[in-house]
């Protein structure tokens, strides 16, 4: 043997001696929080745009502390309040508008995605006094904008304390459960239009708008919940099912000196999705849309005598998306957000409500907008301007001009902003980064200096097996469609190995992004080392892709979505390393609804499929969501039931998993007891699971280990 081949042999060696060390991730670790992100705690600007505060917490012994830093140094400057004898344990804060006092959120427990129960108490800064709100635990208590009073709802009314008084006046006095909300939303605009406080103080603090949800109409709804006692017990709500009653929402001004309460006549407005106050304490901006969620109407409403007169109207012939990109600028001129050029784009229009000019344009999307710097007249947001996959943060004027990219690194960008624009933190990750914190002067993006990484989780990394995400485009159905695949470390492209496609699909959506991975990824690792390639692809419906390819939907969900998923199977296993006899699908919520549906459309290309919490019929889910992209069931029933897949159980051929909560008070159990029905109507063999009183997320000690085990169990047996 000569020297030379001596040397290859020890390198070949030395390589399978470091492949042998590489250890495989395991569901224990994934689950057991082993590769765990350090992000930066949440941060609030300080009015001077130079300090911001930070909620510190200890686990043992308990406590909280609200903490002020420097944004160039990143040191401490003070405490502002701590935990203590006289201070109990808070979680969260927020400031009066004036900064002089603090509210401090106790015992918080949940009652759906957003809405939360607490007791909480006003910190005075100045004085160090402590004020307890109430014995009871209430909803979204909020500061006057001087931190003299606060407003806040119990038991479906609307309160409002002095501090100074300490005296307590009851605004509304007809709310009770299941008929009469007032200041907070009922569970569907919680769920859908994304907020739970429905109330807001103008200006000055002379009045409060508030919403007043009459439910009394909408159908009820009840779960088992199934407990450890010797009774199940029913959980019951209001949920309104597409097509059904919704709650009839008003809109209502309240006079905080004379404690009077007027109504305000808005011409019978199907949905109100915002409010939101102008500079001018006179003056309300009130957003509505109809039914159909096609047309949307911003008014404004003079609080003086409560006139209402529209400001701006926008149609669409699929749907109109609701945001809080609305900003008013000092003068009541506002910038505005919208797809009417067929992507999502940031508009300057004039207080009267006249458009003045488009701020940005072309073939990308606005994806954020961070705010307006008025001294300077730059607008900063973040877009895809540099490929849908990516985030940038931009700079630019009010007239289109001077734009400015700021993030410097490709990936996902996003940033937080000093209160005058003069820093603002970067956050960055892409598919082989985890997370990155810098600061930076927002005038140029100029690094100040780093914050924090996640380098320790990247060295632990190195000694796990793992593959990067190979990010790509497939022509599917005329459309160049974003991709991610993931194949074997020692993947060989003379062997056939299985696929395992992931997806979720939703209007609007985005799966493939170059971004760190999520908790789902780390499985994704797992199956890669154990001989699977993974791959997952946004098909039509999906977003940041232009108007026209995220509507393309309309009425018509899991159609065009799900003949992308299946010409994606096809198309990729056509390539020489793929097996074209182990196709599998997997997918949680819109993502098991699609899942199921291609197992059943496609069962001549996928030979398993697994489903997590889906839907399996738009008639069961609820009414904002749904009608929005469907319109009603009776005014659309083809549409629901052409892609509702419990209609067509005998197009089963491979294994099918199915997986739900009985306690999901989202995506109810109902979908998959009618799924599991009709299959065993139609003798079809197949797996299922019930998590009891489980919610969507299915999670809670070892439930989400559980589950994955299963999910991996079935993997290897079946595909």
């Amino acid at each position: 043997m000569n020297k030379q081949s001596l040397l290859v042999l020890l390198l070949l060696g030395c390589l399978t001696f470091s492949a042998a060390q590489k250890k495989k991730i395991t569901l224990e670790e994934i689950w057991g929080g082993a590769f765990r992100t350090e992000y930066m705690d949440v941060l609030r600007s300080m009015d001077n745009g130079t300090q911001y505060t930070i909620l510190n917490t200890e686990r043992s012994p308990r406590s909280s502390s609200l903490d002020k830093y420097d944004y160039e140094t990143l040191q401490k400057v003070e405490t502002i309040v701590a935990s203590s004898e006289s201070v109990p344990y808070f979680s969260s804060y927020s400031f009066s508008d004036d900064e002089s006092k603090v509210l401090l959120a106790t015992e918080v427990e949940p009652i759906f995605r957003r809405s939360r129960l607490g007791i909480y108490y006003v910190y005075d800064i100045a004085t160090k006094g402590l004020v307890k709100i109430s014995d009871t635990k209430i909803q979204e208590p909020t500061l006057s904008p001087d931190g003299s009073q606060v407003a806040y709802v119990l038991d479906n009314n609307l309160y409002i304390m002095d501090l100074k008084a300490k005296t307590t006046k009851q605004a509304t006095k007809d709310g009770s459960r299941g008929t009469i909300i007032n200041g907070v939303t009922d569970w569907v605009y919680e769920e859908e239009f994304g907020f739970v406080r429905a109330f807001e103080w103008n200006s000055n603090g002379t009045k409060i708008a508030f919403l007043r949800f009459d439910e009394t109409e909408v159908p009820h709804f009840s779960m088992d919940m199934y407990g450890k006692e010797l009774y199940p017990y029913q959980h019951e709500f209001k949920y309104p099912k597409a097509g059904e009653n919704n709650s009839l929402v008003t809109l209502h001004m309240y006079d905080v000196a004379s404690g009077k309460i007027s109504n305000v006549d808005l011409d019978n407005a199907y949905y109100i999705p915002r409010i939101k106050w102008m500079n001018n304490p006179d003056h309300l901006s009130v957003q509505t849309l109809n039914r159909h969620q096609d047309d949307l109407k911003m008014f404004d409403v003079k609080a003086t005598d409560n006139s209402v007169s529209l400001l701006l109207e926008e149609k669409d012939s699929a749907y109109v998306d609701i945001d809080d990109d609305l900003t008013f600028l000092a003068d009541d001129s506002f910038i505005w957000t919208s797809e009417t050029d067929g992507y999502n784009h940031l508009y300057l229009y004039g207080k009267d409500g006249k458009l003045k000019n488009q701020i940005t344009q072309g073939p990308w999307e606005v994806t954020r907008y961070y705010g307006y710097d008025q001294k300077n007249d730059r607008i900063f947001y973040q877009s895809v301007e540099n490929g849908s996959i990516n985030r940038d943060v931009y700079s630019i004027s009010t007239k289109g001009k001077k734009k400015k990219r700021l993030s410097a690194k490709e990936g996902t960008n996003s940033a937080a902003f000093s209160a005058d624009y003069t820093y603002y933190i970067n956050t960055f990750s892409n598919a082989a980064t985890p997370y990155e914190f810098t600061l930076h002067k927002a005038s140029d993006g100029k690094l100040v200096k780093a914050i924090k990484d996640n380098s320790a989780l990247l060295a632990k990394l190195e000694g796990y097996e793992t593959s990067p995400k190979e990010f790509s485009t497939i022509n599917i159905n005329g459309n160049d469609l974003n991709m991610w695949m993931m194949k074997p470390a020692d993947f060989d492209p003379n062997k056939e190995y299985p696929l395992f496609m992931f997806q979720y699909s939703g209007p609007g959506s985005q799966s493939v992004s170059n971004s760190w991975i999520n908790t789902n990824d780390y499985w994704h690792q797992l199956l890669v080392s154990e001989g699977y390639i993974v791959a997952c692809v946004d098909g039509r419906g999906t977003g940041l892709k232009g108007r026209d390819f995220k509507k393309v939907t309309q009425k018509e969900l899991g159609k065009y979505e799900v003949e992308d998923q299946i010409a994606v199977a096809k198309k990729l296993s056509e390539l020489p390393y793929i097996d074209e006899s182990r196709t599998g699908i997997w997918g949680w919520s819109y993502g098991g609804f699609m899942s199921t549906n291609c197992i059943l459309k496609g069962n001549d290309v996928f030979e398993m499929a697994i489903a997590v919490a889906p839907v399996t019929s738009w008639r069961f889910y609820d009414s904002i969501y749904t009608e929005r992209y469907m319109q009603t069931p009776q005014e659309n029933p083809s549409g629901y039931d052409d892609n509702s897949p419990f209609n067509y159980p005998e197009l089963l051929k491979g294994k099918y998993l199915l997986v739900h909560g009985s306690g999901d008070d989202n995506v109810h159990v109902q979908n998959s007891m009618r799924m599991i029905e009709a299959l065993v109507q139609d003798n079809k063999p197949f797996d299922w699971a019930i998590y009891p009183d489980k919610n969507h997320g299915i999670s809670g000690g070892n439930t989400r280990l559980h589950l994955f085990n299963k999910l991996t169990n079935f993997v290897k047996e079946n595909l």
